[in-house]
């Protein structure tokens, strides 16, 4: 295990310290905070192009967020995975309902122009 040292305000030094027997997990779920984050903000950075009914439809996430839930669907098959994993893979399913409902919608508004 390696150990860090890392200068934080006073305040959090106070939080950290009540919890410093979860440190790594904390890390951990911050972590990967941000790279559930990172697929939300990609939809939200497309949503905010103002994309054609087209675009929409064709909308794919970046090759980073793909290959990130295929490694927690695999951890899933193989029952592996945290309970951070499966809350992060959680999030990316309730991401892609969404993005499933917007294609929807624009593939309804494609049929109407036609």
């Amino acid at each position: 295990m390696v150990q860090m040292t890392i200068a934080v305000p006073d305040n959090l030094a106070e939080q950290l310290m009540s919890a410093r027997d979860r440190l790594p997990e904390i890390l951990e779920l911050g972590l990967r905070q941000l790279t559930t984050i990172h697929g939300y903000s990609e939809v939200i950075d497309f949503l905010a192009s103002a994309p054609t009914p087209q675009a929409l439809v064709e909308f794919r996430p970046s090759l980073k967020v793909q290959e990130r839930v295929r490694e927690l669907l695999e951890k899933n098959r193989a029952n592996s995975l945290t309970a951070l994993e499966k809350s992060e893979l959680d999030q990316y399913e309730s991401l892609d309902l969404f993005m499933t409902l917007v294609k929807a919608r624009a593939r309804q508004r494609l049929a109407s122009l036609s």
